[in-house]
C-alpha cells in the first residue's frame, strides 16, 4: 500500500473514531499521528512542520495568561458587583450572562463559565429557584462568544491558520464587518430570549460580597496582550509568527510574575493545564498534513469544485 492511500485510511478511521468517541479524540490523535509517523507515510520532519506553531503559541499562551488572569478572581468579583447594582434579578441575570460572554471573546470558555458559575449557584439559591436556566445561559453565552475574536477559542484560531487572519480581521476582513460583529447580532438577539425567560423575577437582592481581588496585574497582562494582538495586525499580516510570539511572551510574564509573587504553585498550574487539547490540536495538524502531502487536499478540492 502506498504512503497516499495509507495517509488517507488512516484520516478517515480517525475522522469515524473522532465522531463515536469524542471523549478519547486525544488518544485517538495522537494514535493516528504515531502510526503515520512509524509507517513512514510522513517524515519526522514533515511532521513537525505540519503542526502550526503560531497557532499553538496562540492556544498554549492564551491558556496560560487565562489561568493566572481566572485565579486573580477578577471577574468573580465583576459579577459580584453587577449583581449587587442591577435593578432587578432578571437583569442580574442578563449581565452575568453578557459578561461570561465577554470574557469568552478573550479567555477559555469553560474557565469562564466555571468562574462565573457559582454567583449564578448563590443566586438561585437566595431565590429558592432550580439554576439550570441560568447556567445553560451562562454557557450559551460563552460557547457564542469565544468565536468573536482570534484567542476566543481553537476553531478560531484554526480559522485564522488556515485563512491567515490576523487579530484585527475578525473585526474587519478586507474592510467588511467580520465574524466580530456577526457573532455579537447573534449575541444581542440572544438576550432578548434570555430576558423572556427570566422576565418573572423582578426581585431586588444584594449578594454578601464573597470575592476578593488577589491581584490586578493578571488583568493588565491581559489586556496588554489584546493591545499588542491588535497592533502586530499592522505588522504581520500573514499571520505567519507573531501573534503566537505575542502570547508566548504574555505567558512567560505570567508564569514570572506568578513565581516571583508566590501568587500560586506553578506546579498545579501544569496539572491543570488543558494538555489533552493541546495534543490533539498537535495530532490533527499531523494527519492533515499527511493528507496534504498526499496530495489528497487538491484532489478533494478538484471534486467538489466539478459539483458546485
Amino acid at each position: 500500500m502506498s504512503p497516499k492511500v495509507i495517509s488517507l485510511v488512516i484520516f478517515i478511521i480517525a475522522y469515524v473514531l473522532f465522531v463515536f468517541f469524542a471523549n478519547k479524540r486525544t488518544l485517538i490523535a495522537i494514535i493516528a499521528a504515531a502510526l503515520l509517523l512509524l509507517s513512514r507515510t510522513i517524515s519526522l520532519s514533515q511532521a513537525f512542520w505540519a503542526i502550526n506553531w503560531n497557532v499553538m503559541g496562540i492556544f498554549v499562551g492564551t491558556l496560560v495568561v487565562a489561568d493566572i488572569f481566572m485565579d486573580s478572581r477578577v471577574p468573580a468579583y465583576l459579577a459580584e458587583i453587577i449583581v449587587d447594582r442591577a435593578k432587578n434579578t432578571a437583569w442580574a441575570i442578563l449581565l452575568i450572562c453578557a459578561l461570561t460572554g465577554f470574557i469568552s471573546a478573550f479567555v477559555e470558555n469553560v474557565a469562564a463559565v466555571l468562574i462565573v458559575a457559582p454567583i449564578a449557584f448563590a443566586l438561585a439559591k437566595k431565590l429558592k429557584i432550580n439554576p439550570t436556566n441560568m447556567i445553560i445561559g451562562i454557557a450559551i453565552s460563552s460557547n457564542l462568544q469565544g468565536a468573536a475574536t482570534l484567542i476566543g477559542d481553537p476553531p478560531s484560531m484554526l480559522l485564522a491558520g488556515f485563512a491567515k487572519m490576523n487579530f484585527m480581521d475578525f473585526f474587519f476582513y478586507k474592510s467588511r464587518p467580520s465574524i466580530f460583529f456577526a457573532v455579537e447580532l447573534g449575541a444581542f438577539v440572544s438576550f432578548f430570549v434570555l430576558y423572556y425567560i427570566f422576565r418573572k423575577h423582578r426581585e431586588k437582592m444584594q449578594l454578601v460580597p464573597l470575592e476578593k481581588v488577589k491581584s490586578w496585574m493578571p488583568t493588565i497582562i491581559l489586556v496588554a496582550l489584546i493591545v499588542a494582538l491588535a497592533f502586530s495586525s499592522f505588522f504581520d499580516t500573514g499571520f505567519s509568527y507573531m501573534a503566537g510570539v505575542l502570547c508566548m511572551i504574555a505567558a512567560g510574564v505570567s508564569i514570572i510574575w506568578k513565581k516571583i509573587g508566590r501568587h500560586g504553585s506553578i506546579v498545579s498550574s501544569l496539572k491543570a493545564f488543558d494538555w489533552d487539547t493541546t495534543l490533539f490540536l498537535a495530532g490533527v495538524f499531523i494527519l492533515v498534513g499527511s493528507i496534504t502531502t498526499g496530495g489528497w487536499i487538491e484532489v478533494m478540492a478538484a471534486s467538489l469544485s466539478g459539483v458546485v
